[in-house]
């Protein structure tokens, strides 16, 4: 964890987004309150060990869903310039706080304050979400942007989530062992191809 722990003080718009959120925070509900006193490891450090199953050698377009305060979508963008960030969020106030973070960062990303429903993003390479819904919820949400994987970070119910999507859709997919929660993962799927 120490790696992702410099890049907190490495990058300084994280430590910028950092001081934003816990300002916004007072006002606009973005994170659970009880997170605040661990920031860095469950929201920050959480996001950024998305880096391990992202491209660092070339440009891409990524799509996170139901973005909220930015994690992972808007965190990934600030940490790598090669990444073409797409942030989905229906809450107002929140897509105002994601725009206010890319501006004050000055990190390029692209906010879509609409439904998941009413958004279309073409040559999507990798669609991103965390604690937005099920497995199979994110399939069907993600689906049409049709990207060559998906990273989503599940929790505990994550082996349960798989055995139900499967019921709906054929994929292959990796699991990756969380670094700051334990029954938490991360689902690295390709090949996704609706069958019901």
């Amino acid at each position: 964890m120490t790696l992702y722990q410099d890049y907190l003080t490495t990058y300084p718009s994280l430590a910028l987004y950092k001081e934003l959120l816990l300002k916004w925070q007072k006002a606009v509900n973005l994170v659970a309150p009880s997170t605040l006193k661990d920031v860095d490891s469950r929201h920050f450090i959480d996001s950024l060990q998305m880096l391990d199953y992202l491209p660092r050698d070339k440009e891409f377009t990524l799509v996170d869903m139901g973005s909220g305060a930015g994690f992972p979508g808007l965190v990934i963008a600030c940490a790598l310039p090669n990444a073409h960030v797409h942030l989905i969020e229906s809450d107002q106030k929140k897509s105002i706080f994601l725009q206010t973070v890319s501006r004050e960062t000055n990190t390029d990303v692209k906010v879509h304050n609409k439904r998941i429903e009413d958004v279309m993003i073409d040559n999507v390479d990798i669609v991103s979400a965390r604690a937005l819904s099920s497995l199979d919820e994110l399939f069907s949400y993600s689906a049409k942007f049709n990207p060559e994987t998906f990273l989503f970070m599940k929790g505990e119910n994550a082996d349960k989530e798989i055995k139900e999507a499967q019921n709906n859709w054929s994929f292959d997919y990796k699991s990756h062992q969380s670094i700051t929660s334990k029954p938490a993962q991360i689902l690295e799927i390709t090949n996704l191809i609706k069958t019901s």
